[in-house]
């Protein structure tokens, strides 16, 4: 599996993204179609961040990139500072825009099918985080500065970048949002801003503070790896083909400012960092410990398992595992206290598992009674081996249910349809 894998220990925004991705191997010439829809220009140079070389991308709107041109030596503006670039658009970067209007724009731009889903899904998500911000409906959103010309180069530059270097999969740590506050048009906000928090809700991957008293992790930034991302507490294991550097703005005192993309094969499973949480209990009602795998994952719970046990003086009771990332483990312990009463939760840490890739996908069963859409889950490696398909069983009961056949004959089926249509 061809793996695009961003460490996002110093954060990402939108300008960073892009410097990382043509860093990595990306073609330049596949950023055209925005420069000719927008009248932008990307301009991308090579800079030092403490000792780091890195690829710094700068937009050019349309009477920047013509004096350019013109002295032949101008020097390149984005019109912003790239870690605040959805804060800080010069009132000059071009029109603010509405979340419809911005979708009919990029829907208009003649774009491939992909990088045209890929960018209007970013804009979805961030106009639905601001949308919940500020108690509004979607459509009467309008962006301020991520509605700029310059911006919206961001996006869909990422996405035709993206698309160029046609990863199977693309990741991301953790990524580090800073501390302090940041300055925005309704005031000043702790970060991370509001808005980057609600992205991060609605995203795969997770964030954290720190590790300085600056904005890392913008909203335009968030929004385009939040539709492109899974998230991973490590970086998988990689043959690596190509790596680099995208630059942000900063001088950090420290710490070199960028965002760094590699690319490489992946092969096996990937190593996963986890918690495992123990309790005994031993008063608990079968309900509640029939409950523990919806209402523990709520809060981060990756596994529940619930087994029978002997307590002290004989009595029947419980032992219920959990299976957690590290940062999730204080608040799923505190559910499961809350949930069961138990007086203590073990923790054992500074163990790890290895997963497999998970992907669902719909197979169409044609049966006595009509057509039925069942999910299967397809297990792989990360070399993209397939070694378990499984049909998930709720789309399987019903099917079975209303066919009137058995559920494991149905699963049996459509497990047999994602092979036939899939080589074996």
């Amino acid at each position: 599996m061809r793996t695009l894998a961003f460490d996002g220990r110093l954060g990402a925004s939108g300008d960073m993204i892009l410097g990382a991705l043509l860093a990595a191997g990306a073609d330049p010439d596949a950023l055209v179609p925005a420069e000719d829809a927008l009248d932008v220009r990307y301009e991308a140079s090579e800079v030092v961040k403490r000792g780091i070389r890195a690829t710094s991308v700068d937009v050019l709107l349309a009477d920047e990139h013509d004096h350019h041109d013109r002295d032949g030596n101008g020097e390149a503006s984005h019109g912003h500072d790239e870690d605040h670039d959805d804060h800080t658009h010069a009132e000059g970067a071009g029109p603010h825009r509405s979340y419809r209007e911005v979708c009919e724009l990029v829907e208009s731009m003649g774009l491939p099918g992909a990088v045209e889903e890929r960018a209007v899904e970013a804009f979805t998500v961030l106009g639905e985080a601001e949308a919940s911000v500020h108690g509004e409906e979607l459509d009467s959103i309008h962006f301020h500065e991520v509605g700029a010309d310059d911006a919206i180069a961001d996006v869909v530059g990422a996405a035709l970048l993206l698309a160029d270097l046609d990863p199977d999969r693309v990741v991301t740590t953790p990524l580090s949002a800073g501390g302090g506050t940041v300055e925005m048009s309704h005031g000043t906000y702790p970060v991370p801003g509001p808005a980057t928090v609600e992205i991060a809700e609605r995203a795969d991957w997770s964030i954290r503070g720190g590790p300085v008293e600056a904005e890392l992790l913008t909203p335009t930034g968030a929004a385009i790896l939040a539709v492109v991302a899974d998230g991973v507490e490590t970086l998988p294991g990689l043959r690596v083909t190509s790596s680099g550097y995208g630059a942000g703005d900063r001088d950090l005192a420290d710490r070199p400012n960028v965002l760094r993309a590699i690319l490489g094969e992946e092969a096996g499973l990937t190593r996963e960092e986890i918690v495992v949480l123990e309790t005994n209990v031993d008063d608990v009602a079968p309900e509640v410990l029939g409950g523990l795998q919806t209402t523990l994952a709520e809060v981060g719970a990756r596994d529940v398992t619930v087994l029978p046990a002997t307590m002290k003086k004989s009595r029947p009771g419980h032992l219920v595992k959990v299976i957690c990332r590290p940062e999730d483990a204080e608040r799923v312990a505190r559910r499961l206290a809350e949930e069961t009463g138990t007086l203590g939760v073990r923790s054992v840490p500074g163990t790890h598992r290895w997963v497999a890739s998970r992907e669902i996908e719909s197979v169409t069963l044609e049966l006595d009674d009509g057509t039925h859409e069942i999910d299967v889950k397809v297990a792989s490696d990360e070399s993209g081996a397939v070694y378990d398909v499984s049909a998930e069983y709720d789309d399987a009961a019903a099917a079975a249910g209303e066919a009137g056949l058995a559920i494991r004959e149905v699963a049996s089926l459509a497990e047999s349809a994602w092979r036939d249509a899939n080589g074996g």
